[in-house]
């Protein structure tokens, strides 16, 4: 296993690593259905920690996959068998997600998080296997840097359930280490536009649950009820925050400014918040529906407030770590910070609260569109 070129003409995914990341749809949707239920019932320090807690292990999953096949995705038949394999520990992964986040009880995670590392530690001593000097060190280094942070998450079977987010707040960091000071240790291989590329189409998966979560949302609802007027303008709402979200995340062609592993990193790191903002807005509408037929246990500004910071949030971590490197002049730069305020501010609109951010987004693009021609006819001149 010898590693790829970082100037590979044609690098794209492969349909292994659309496959990998089709089956982190049960993941996801597991995290955003235990966050709905916790909300509803009106815990929202419980189901915020709970998620955070647990969409980092699905996240942190697929970013350790992804980095190393872009660096040294061989395709053979060993190399998928292994990725196959980690694709099993993912699917038990999601098996335990329920009983982490109701009891504290991590010990599935954790063992799906055991097939996996233990697969890709083996990719990492292939790889060691094959190369020599900097690179032979940095992959060993990178296995035995997960093989102990892996070692440390067994806190979260022996602990008590109130010091479980002290063991993440240890962990984390120490996960999110590991890969940085890896990257110090010999020059990166990792692609630029297959890195964007595979960012890119994760994105796609979480938009399209959160899409999936807002629809059984409303056919449950209507099989109960049939009051469109009240549903119509959530769904209108979400469906406008799922589109915008799709089109400024994918306004600017991010793999230009991928150019050193520093820059990768901070940009790569910050799609935890990305990621877990966009599905958290399907669990928010979620909640505004239960919310808006009497089946949820918090009020309308709450309700509300489950949709809007999820919403702004998005918006603005696009902007910090993706949008702002493309956008030219102070028009453009606020589009997105201006718009991440406004989304929170349509929190204290009552009832139609989601609609409001909904339509916020849709003139955000219009404004973001804009402004792009404009500055294009200026340029042509």
């Amino acid at each position: 296993m010898r590693a790829r070129s970082r100037d590979e003409a044609h690098r794209a995914s492969t349909p292994l690593e659309l496959f990998f990341d089709l089956c982190f749809v049960v993941a996801v949707a597991q995290a955003g259905r235990q966050l709905v239920h916790a909300l509803a019932e009106g815990h929202p320090g419980h189901g915020i920690i709970g998620y955070l807690m647990l969409f980092f292990a699905i996240w942190w999953a697929w970013v350790n996959f992804t980095w190393f096949a872009s660096a040294y995705d061989t395709d053979d038949t060993l190399y998928r068998v292994v990725t196959l394999i980690q694709i099993s520990g993912v699917l038990i992964l999601a098996a335990g997600v329920p009983r982490a986040f109701d009891n504290g009880d991590f010990a599935v995670v954790w063992f799906g998080y055991l097939v996996m590392r233990l697969a890709l530690i083996s990719q990492c001593l292939r790889a060691a296997h094959g190369s020599e000097g900097a690179e032979r060190r940095s992959s060993l280094l990178y296995a035995a840097g997960v093989s102990v942070c892996q070692v440390g998450w067994l806190a979260l079977l022996f602990v008590p359930v109130g010091a479980l987010p002290w063991v993440f707040v240890v962990m984390a960091p120490l996960e999110l280490s590991v890969a940085a000071v890896t990257a110090q240790a010999r020059q990166a291989t990792w692609h630029p536009h297959h890195i964007a590329e595979r960012y890119g189409l994760f994105t796609i998966i979480v938009l399209g649950e959160t899409l999936a979560a807002a629809t059984v949302a409303v056919q449950s609802a209507l099989d109960e009820n049939d009051e469109l007027g009240t549903l119509l303008p959530i769904a209108g709402g979400g469906l406008l925050l799922a589109f915008a979200a799709y089109w400024i995340y994918f306004a600017v062609p991010i793999h230009l400014h991928l150019r050193s592993s520093r820059q990768a990193f901070a940009w790569g790191y910050g799609h935890y918040l990305v990621y877990g903002s966009a599905a958290a807005i399907g669990a928010g509408i979620e909640v505004a529906v239960e919310q808006a037929f009497g089946k949820a246990h918090l009020s309308t500004f709450a309700a509300s407030a489950c949709v809007t910071v999820p919403a702004a949030l998005f918006m603005f971590t696009v902007w910090l770590i993706h949008s702002r490197h493309q956008k030219r002049g102070p028009a453009q730069q606020l589009v997105l910070p201006v718009s991440s305020v406004l989304i929170l501010a349509c929190t204290f609109a009552g009832e139609g609260a989601v609609l409001a951010a909904g339509l916020v987004a849709s003139v955000t693009v219009a404004v973001g569109v804009t402004l792009t021609a404009r500055q294009g006819t200026a340029l042509q001149e």
